[in-house]
């Protein structure tokens, strides 16, 4: 996973429970991050219609999905990362050695289960289960 993810889903989730227009100073104050951050990860969730954007002097951000429905698979899927990927690659395909020759192939193979096994499991987690999430630990912390 990468720092856009966290970013993502954190703005998401902010701007499903203000329920109004955000702007990009509000959200990377939230997110205690740069609105340059914010801009270019909601540039791609804006792309694929995960929020939208509202131009003015009042302009920003604002999410009118339904979060039952808008998961953290979604959001990779507009981040365009996997849940699971390494850049590098150990052996060399060239060897006459079994385990150098194939060990990459072999490594590819077990991050896409991984990747696959991941975003389905992300399937399952909503902006809706996320903020009812934050509403039991704020609850949690004003009883103890």
């Amino acid at each position: 996973m990468t720092g856009e993810f966290a970013v993502a889903v954190h703005s998401l989730v902010f701007l499903n429970h203000m329920k109004e227009t955000v702007s990009s100073e509000v959200l990377a104050k939230n997110v205690c991050t740069n609105p340059a951050r914010v801009r270019k990860v909601l540039a791609k969730l804006k792309k694929k219609n995960l929020v939208l954007t509202k131009e003015g002097i009042d302009g920003g951000y604002y999410f009118d999905q339904d979060p039952n429905r808008v998961n953290l698979a979604d959001i990779c899927e507009a981040l365009e990362i996997k849940a699971v990927d390494s850049s590098y690659r150990s052996g060399d395909p060239d060897v006459e050695c079994m385990i150098a020759s194939g060990m990459a192939g072999v490594m590819d193979d077990i991050y896409q289960t991984l990747n696959q096994n991941c975003m389905e499991s992300l399937k399952k987690i909503t902006i809706a289960i996320i903020d009812e999430e934050l509403q039991k630990r704020k609850k949690q912390k004003a009883s103890g």
